[in-house]
């Protein structure tokens, strides 16, 4: 299970394998990277001995790799004792990521940090982008290859460090880019 975008999200900043309760499960293989909500570098894969000493032989990107840098296990140790003793943060995400999907008209909620405002043409998207961070508000923007054609959009990240000002900010370009771009 890939929970790139669950750790620090959902099942209490535990990920989704620990909100529907398959979290440590024996036949369960978890993926995620450490560099989303943990702020780190680098990825990890969780699951039973088996799994691991297979990856460990036989894995030719492991086997060929050096380890994490120290500093970056060190990091995400760290992100993970703050989303221990600070259980608001992945609710204020999710909150966050609801007003930001509100603010552009996105209709589905997301139930993660992730909102895509999908504005079909690609131009049109890397335009918005550009506005955007003219603007003081940086948005990721996806174009294909990377999305079909036809689905080239704005990514926004919520986090749970963002104030009433951001929010705002958010708010006031969005609306002002986005309007100018669905005329």
């Amino acid at each position: 299970v890939d929970e790139a975008h669950g750790l620090g999200v959902r099942g209490g900043g535990r990920g989704l394998l620990s909100e529907v309760g398959l979290a440590g499960a024996p036949d369960v293989v978890m993926t995620t990277t450490l560099s989303k909500a943990l702020g780190s570098q680098g990825g990890v894969v969780l699951g039973p001995t088996e799994v691991r000493a297979h990856l460990i032989d036989a894995a030719r990107p492991f086997i060929f790799d050096t380890g994490l840098a120290p500093a970056a296990v060190g990091a995400a140790r760290a992100a993970l004792r703050v989303l221990r003793e600070e259980p608001w943060r992945p609710q204020a995400v999710l909150g966050y990521a609801g007003e930001l999907a509100r603010i552009c008209g996105v209709i589905e909620v997301p139930e993660s940090a992730v909102v895509s405002v999908i504005l079909g043409d690609p131009e049109v998207a890397l335009t918005a982008a550009t506005a955007c961070l003219d603007a003081g508000v940086k948005v990721g923007c996806f174009r294909p290859p990377t999305v079909p054609a036809g689905t080239s959009r704005l990514r926004l990240t919520a986090r749970a460090s963002l104030s009433k000002d951001d929010l705002e900010l958010a708010r006031r370009v969005l609306t002002e880019v986005l309007s100018a771009t669905r005329r």
